[in-house]
C-alpha cells in the first residue's frame, strides 16, 4: 500500500502504458546516475563515455584497467572577441565527442604557426581514472599544472596512467593546457579595461572549478584535490595559494610544487611598454587607446604570433635575451601584491605542502659566463631593476669558485651564474614560502591553545645524478625528478633516460611512492615504498633553518638546510623590490658567512 492507502497496483492501473514506459525509463536513468554518476561503465568491446552536461565524451580503456579521456574542452576556444578575456564555459554539443587524442597545446613564444600541435584553440583537459570507478568511489584527485616559464606549455601531455596504476587504481589524475606568453599574459591598463589580466592563471582557476564540478563523474572526490605544479606550474601553485588575498575557495586541499618559479612579476604600469610594442608592430597604434585591444582581437593568429617573441627589457642589452619575457603581473585582484609579500603577511590558504628543488636548478638557464661582468649582465637582463650595488653584492655572494670545478663545455663563471640564478628564481622561493608557513603556524600556536598543522610541510633536494647530465656540466638539472615522479617513459613521449632504466632505477619507486602517499594521505610517509627512509617534516630541524630529505640513488637521507643557504635566500628576499618578487628594504647580511666567505 502507498502512504495514501492506495495499492501500487491500483495506481499503475490508472496510468496509460506509454506513461508507464516513460516512468520506467526515468527510474532506470535515475538508478544509473546514482550508481555510476555520469560515467558509463564500458562493456567489453565498448569505450567509456562521460556526460558532462555540455558535451558527452568517448574515451578509451588502456592497460591496467584505466579509463583515459584526452582532449576534452573545459572552456570555450579563446579566439576572436574572447582573446585576453577570462575563460567561459564551452558551447553545448549534442553529439558525442571523441576524447581519444590530446588537443593542441597553447601557442608559445617563438612557436611556428600554422602548426598541427599548437593553437589558439587550446583549452583542453585530460583525465585518467580507474575503470569501474563511480560517484561513490570518491578517489583522491591529483591535478597537475604544467610549466614552461609562462611562455610555453612545456610539460603538456604527460601520461598519468602509470601513477594511477601504481596507486592500486586509487586516484584520479588530471592535466590540462592554459594560455601562455602573449596570449595568456599580455598586460596593460588597456587590457584590464576590456578584458582580463593574467588570463593564463584565470584558465587554471577555471579548470580547478571544472574539476570541482565534474571530477565525481570520473570517480574522483571533489573535496579531495591535490594541486601539483612543475616550474611555472609550481609558481602557479604558489600564486593560487595567495590568490585573491589568500581566499580559500575550496578548490584544493593540499599542494605539491616542483621548483617554484618566481621570475620578475611587475605591476601593470611597468608593462605598458609591452602593449605599446605590440600595437606599434601590428598597425593598431593608430587606433584610439580604447579601441586598440579591439583592433588586436580582429587580427589573424599568424600576425599576432609573429610578435609573440622575446625582446630585451627597456634599457637592457640585446643579448642575452630575457629568458621569460611574458610573466604574470600584479593585477590587484587575483595577484594583489608581490608574491613574497603575500606569504610574509600570512595571506595564503593553509594546506599541507610538499615543495622541492633539484640540486642544480640554474644549470639549464644560466649564460656561459666567462667573467663576473657576463654573470651580472645575464642577471640584469632577467631582473632589470637590479642596481650596481645589488650586483656587486651578488658577485660577492657567488664568487669565482676556486679551485674552479672542471665543467665540460662551460666557462669559469658558469657555476656561479648557475647557482645565483637557480637560488634566486627556484630554490629560495620554496624555502621562503615554507618558512612563512612555519612562522604562521608557530604564531597561531603561540596565540591559542589549539594544535597547528605546522608538521604538514615537507621539502626535498633532488640529487639523483645522471652521467650524461654530469658530462654536459648540468649536474642535477631543473625538473630532473619528474621522470621518477611520473615514470621514466611518461613525459611527452620522450625516450626514457637510460640512467632511470639502469643505475638510477631504484629512484623511481622511491620518489613516486612518496608523491602518491602525499596525494592519497597528505603525508609522504604513510604509503612510502618499503624500506625507504622516513621523511621528516620541515620544522623538525634543530636550528630552525628547515629540514629536508635528500633524494638520491640508494643513499636517501635527511639534512638541515644550511645557515649559508638560508642567508643567501634572505639576501635574495631583501633584493626582491628589484627582482619584483617582494617590496621590502634591502638588508645585506653583514657578518654572515655565505658561500664560503664573509660579506
Amino acid at each position: 500500500m502507498s502512504r495514501h492507502g492506495r495499492s501500487q497496483t491500483n495506481w499503475t492501473h490508472h496510468v496509460a502504458p506509454a506513461q508507464t514506459a516513460f516512468i520506467l525509463v526515468l527510474i532506470i536513468l535515475l538508478v544509473c546516475l546514482l550508481t555510476n554518476g555520469l560515467l558509463t561503465i564500458a562493456q567489453p568491446g565498448q569505450n567509456p563515455t562521460v556526460d558532462l552536461g555540455y558535451a558527452t565524451y568517448e574515451g578509451e580503456t588502456v592497460a591496467g584497467g584505466i579509463n583515459r579521456f584526452r582532449g576534452m574542452r573545459y572552456a570555450a576556444a579563446p579566439v576572436g572577441d574572447l582573446r585576453w578575456r577570462a575563460p567561459v564555459s564551452p558551447p553545448t554539443s549534442t553529439d558525442t565527442q571523441s576524447a581519444q587524442d590530446f588537443g593542441p597545446i597553447c601557442l608559445g613564444t617563438s612557436a611556428p604557426y600554422p602548426s598541427t600541435t599548437e593553437s589558439e584553440d587550446c583549452l583542453f583537459v585530460n583525465v585518467w581514472a580507474p575503470s569501474g570507478a563511480n560517484t561513490t568511489a570518491k578517489l583522491p584527485v591529483w591535478l597537475f599544472i604544467q610549466g614552461g616559464g609562462y611562455v610555453t606549455n612545456a610539460n603538456a601531455n604527460w601520461d598519468g596512467a602509470e601513477v594511477v596504476m601504481k596507486s592500486g587504481n586509487q586516484i584520479v589524475f588530471v592535466n590540462f593546457n592554459y594560455r601562455v606568453a602573449l596570449w595568456g599574459f599580455l598586460a596593460s591598463a588597456r587590457v584590464s579595461a576590456d578584458g582580463a589580466l593574467n588570463a593564463g592563471l584565470l584558465d587554471q582557476r577555471f579548470l580547478m572549478q571544472w574539476v570541482k564540478t565534474n571530477i565525481a563523474s570520473f570517480g574522483g572526490d571533489p573535496d579531495n584535490i591535490v594541486i601539483h605544479g612543475a616550474s611555472a606550474g609550481a609558481g602557479s601553485v604558489a600564486l593560487h595559494l595567495t590568490a585573491y588575498g589568500g581566499r580559500d575557495d575550496g578548490l584544493f586541499t593540499a599542494a605539491i610544487a616542483e621548483s617554484v618559479f618566481f621570475p620578475a612579476q611587475p605591476f601593470v604600469p611597468q608593462l605598458e611598454y609591452q602593449f605599446d610594442r605590440l600595437v606599434n608592430s601590428t598597425g593598431c597604434a593608430d587606433e584610439a587607446d580604447d579601441d586598440q585591444l579591439t583592433c588586436l582581437r580582429g587580427l589573424n593568429t599568424t600576425t599576432l604570433q609573429a610578435q609573440n617573441i622575446p625582446f630585451p627589457f627597456p634599457g637592457r642589452d640585446a643579448t642575452p635575451e630575457p629568458l621569460f619575457y611574458w610573466t604574470p603581473c600584479i593585477d590587484g585582484d587575483f595577484i594583489r601584491d608581490l608574491p613574497y609579500d603575500m606569504f610574509a603577511s600570512g595571506n595564503f590558504v593553509n594546506v599541507p605542502l610538499l615543495f622541492g628543488n633539484d640540486n642544480n636548478e640554474g644549470s639549464e638557464f644560466a649564460t656561459d659566463a666567462a667573467t663576473s661582468d657576463d654573470m651580472v649582465n645575464f642577471l640584469q637582463n632577467n631582473y632589470p631593476l637590479l642596481t650596481t650595488n645589488d650586483t656587486d653584492a651578488i658577485v660577492s655572494l657567488y664568487p669565482l669558485q676556486e679551485p674552479a670545478p672542471a665543467i665540460a663545455g662551460h666557462a669559469a663563471w658558469f657555476p656561479s651564474a648557475s647557482m645565483a640564478y637557480g637560488e634566486a628564481t627556484f630554490i629560495c622561493p620554496a624555502i621562503t614560502i615554507l618558512a612563512a608557513y612555519a612562522a604562521a603556524a608557530a604564531a597561531a600556536s603561540a596565540s591559542s591553545s589549539s594544535t597547528t598543522s605546522d608538521t604538514q610541510l615537507w621539502n626535498y633536494r633532488y640529487n639523483v645524478l645522471d652521467q650524461t647530465n654530469a658530462a654536459d656540466g648540468l649536474g642535477v638539472p631543473h625538473l630532473w625528478e619528474s621522470y621518477a615522479v611520473f615514470g621514466p617513459s611518461n613525459l611527452d613521449d620522450a625516450p626514457a633516460p637510460t640512467s632511470y632504466l639502469t643505475y638510477d632505477a631504484n629512484a623511481v619507486p622511491l620518489v613516486m611512492d612518496y608523491f602518491l602517499s602525499f596525494v592519497r594521505t597528505r603525508d609522504p610517509n604513510t604509503l612510502r615504498a618499503e624500506g625507504s627512509p622516513a621523511w621528516d617534516a620541515w620544522v623538525s630541524s634543530s636550528d630552525g633553518n628547515g629540514s629536508r630529505i635528500v633524494l638520491e640513488t640508494n643513499t636517501t637521507h635527511m639534512e638541515d638546510v644550511t645557515p649559508e643557504q638560508r642567508a643567501r635566500c634572505a639576501f635574495w628576499e631583501g633584493l626582491t623590490p628589484r627582482t619584483q618578487q617582494k617590496k621590502r628594504s634591502v638588508e645585506l647580511w653583514e657578518g654572515h658567512h655565505v658561500f664560503g666567505h664573509e660579506i
